[in-house]
């Protein structure tokens, strides 16, 4: 975030003598002048540091002058010192730099890999703390006589940048084609253009990751995505080249433009405009739902490439169903050369993947849905310090861990479903890479109740750790209290999919009265059975069963329903006779079960592609109407509701 060249500009302006670092402790600022000077000084570091970072904490104290004078220096990085450094996140290209490369007479035009202290990679370039240039993915790169300069000049804005590069010393792009051999042509991003317009698909290689970017408008292209990459339903993300350019696809409000336009760069979930057959994006994008996932370009090919090109491009990871995002170049290659039919990449490595943050505006107020690029690896402050270093596993599905360091916990960005060999490998690669970077190892490791899971097993094999069994549920309510700095007892509200409860059931629609240390169930959901299993995840049409079974007995089969008529009832009978039995019959209180029954009621899907596909068509057939409200029957149980 170019913290150091800032604290030497202002030592400048205070005229004080000394130095900063980066040390294993944080940026280290060894500081002498007059006192009055010192004083205005320290104001200024609160109040005038640059925005792209978070100033923590600081620690300050008074000894006797070195005689420095008034030369104050940057000095190399020590490894010094109790470890509690952790880098900024990824940010988004500047103006400055924007305007640099559209400027044809600059030496950094057209340039895709420019930055300089205000902009750039950051945590995905990062193999080792402290940030220094050797210590990251532009280690190979030497710079050129006139980079250095730059680096050196307190002047310029790319005084110790990093990543700093130019054409001549820097990364490079290259082309290749579907099975990763070079194309040999004069201009990478020219032709990629052009194959856009055609119709066809390209693998770009982003800053945690690899795209698979395609025309938006086109029906019959975003079909092909969909069957080449077995993506049936899922929506896909929209990268449009301006803000203009978002609201002529959705509805903005100013609390979501300035989200889009947010130092993170989300998907930003909008309403779509209402459009007619070939306006807008294809249908084919976001099958049956009335939001559209947009995000704004952040890197300087994704802008270079809009300053080419007219029209809305999908961006989506870069994978196959249910596998996590490719980010190193020969296993992208191998995974998606059947998707895509080039590459667009580069020469500069990807440390560590990183997906596209979601979110979405509810009331005016940002609700991260995916905490990942631009988010990540930001510490969240607790009320209360850890004694000892805490792993926090993280549940099995939409997988996040946290590593806990005194008061700050930083987690990781999003990794996945854990069913999945390769998400898994990647979560352990992940919490390896952070122990690493923090310079820390746990010695408390929090996992969650469910004895299947995979990150279960993983805490359990570890030697030399206290384990800390979390129910699920409990786990959601204690993050709410951290989130915002709570510390007291409340009435938590917990509704999801599943969650291994204290009873060995499946939770998922939980009233609990809570505190961080623990909790009491106070109510939940009245509990139905799930015929086959996790087969009723996939099958919402059996929850619809299960649910009017419950309510009804046997004379469900005389009410009037579309569903009843269409229900294919011999399969039912087999169904409901191991019910009966117990067998692969558990109950669950789940929230997320309710809707996936309604949604087949309402025959809107017996079926799904995705987790919380009948969910999300469910809300989107109820937006218009959201001001309604159901009664609901309170019934005692066991001294709860």
């Amino acid at each position: 975030m170019g913290f150091r060249p800032f604290v030497y500009r202002l030592a400048k302006i205070h005229r004080l003598g000394g130095s900063v670092r980066n040390g294993q402790h944080g940026v280290v600022i060894d500081a002498e002048g007059d006192r009055e000077a010192l004083a205005r000084f320290l104001d200024d570091l609160w109040s005038t540091a640059p925005s792209v970072g978070r100033l923590r904490r600081i620690t300050t104290t008074w000894t006797s002058p070195d005689g420095h004078g008034e030369e104050f220096r940057i000095d190399p990085s020590s490894g010094e010192g109790d470890p509690a450094l952790f880098p900024a996140p990824d940010l988004p290209v500047c103006v400055a730099c924007l305007a640099e490369m559209f400027d044809a007479g600059d030496r950094r035009h057209a340039y895709p890999f420019l930055n300089c202290t205000a902009c750039g990679p950051r945590y995905t370039i990062l193999r080792a703390l402290p940030y220094d240039r050797e210590r990251t993915s532009m280690a190979s790169f030497s710079m050129c006589p006139r980079c250095r300069e730059e680096y050196e000049d307190m002047e310029d804005r790319r005084f110790h940048a990093e990543p700093t590069a130019c054409p001549t010393c820097g990364p490079r792009l290259a082309l290749l084609d579907a099975a990763g051999r070079a194309l040999p042509v004069a201009d990478p991003l020219e032709e990629t253009v052009a194959a856009l317009r055609a119709g066809r698909i390209v693998a770009v290689k982003g800053l945690g990751g690899y795209h698979l970017a395609c025309d938006a408008t086109a029906s019959e292209v975003v079909s092909q995505l969909r069957r080449r990459k077995a993506r049936d339903a899922k929506p896909l993300a929209v990268m449009v080249g301006t803000l203009e350019a978002a609201r002529r696809l959705c509805v903005i409000s100013d609390a979501e433009a300035t989200l889009l336009q947010s130092p993170a760069r989300p998907i930003v979930l909008m309403a779509r405009r209402p459009f007619g057959v070939g306006q807008g994006v294809a249908d084919e994008v976001a099958p049956r739902l009335r939001h559209l996932g947009l995000m704004l370009p952040y890197t300087p090919l994704q802008h270079l490439l809009f300053g080419r090109i007219d029209f809305p491009l999908v961006m989506t990871s870069g994978n196959r169903r249910d596998e996590p995002i490719a980010f190193e170049d020969g296993d992208a290659v191998d995974r998606l050369s059947g998707i895509a039919d080039l590459f667009l990449t580069h020469n500069r490595p990807i440390q560590v993947r990183c997906d596209d943050s979601v979110a979405r505006c509810i009331d005016g107020v940002p609700l991260l849905l995916r905490r990942a690029r631009g988010y990540v690896p930001l510490a969240i402050s607790l009320t209360h310090e850890a004694v000892q270093p805490i792993l926090a596993c993280g549940g099995e599905l939409k997988s996040v861990f946290g590593l806990v360091r005194g008061r700050d916990v930083f987690l990781s960005q999003h990794l996945g479903d854990l069913g999945d060999e390769r998400a898994y490998r990647g979560w352990m690669e992940a919490i390896d890479h952070f122990q690493r970077l923090l310079a820390l190892t746990p010695r408390v490791v929090a996992h969650d109740l469910h004895p299947g899971y995979r990150s279960t097993a993983y805490a359990q094999r570890l030697d030399g750790v206290r384990l800390v069994p979390v129910q699920h549920h409990h786990a959601h309510i204690a993050s709410c209290l951290a989130d915002n700095g709570i510390d007291g007892r409340v009435i938590g509200v917990s509704w999801d999919g599943t969650g291994y409860g204290t009873d060995g059931h499946v939770w998922g629609g939980e009233f609990l009265l809570a505190d961080l240390e623990g909790f009491e169930r106070a109510g939940s959901f009245r509990e139905v059975t799930m015929p086959g299993g996790e087969a009723a995840v996939r099958e919402p049409w059996r929850m619809a069963a299960a649910l009017l079974q419950a309510a009804y007995g046997e004379a469900m089969h005389e009410l009037d329903l579309a569903f009843v008529r269409r229900l294919d009832r011999a399969a039912w009978r087999l169904l409901s006779r191991a019910v009966e039995q117990g067998v692969n019959a558990p109950l669950t209180s789940s929230v997320g079960r309710l809707f996936d029954a309604v949604a087949s009621l309402l025959n809107l899907r017996d079926h799904v592609d995705f987790e919380a596909q009948a969910a999300m068509e469910l809300e989107a057939l109820a937006e218009p109407e959201a001001d309604r409200v159901y009664a609901v029957g309170l019934h005692e149980k066991d001294r709860g509701l």
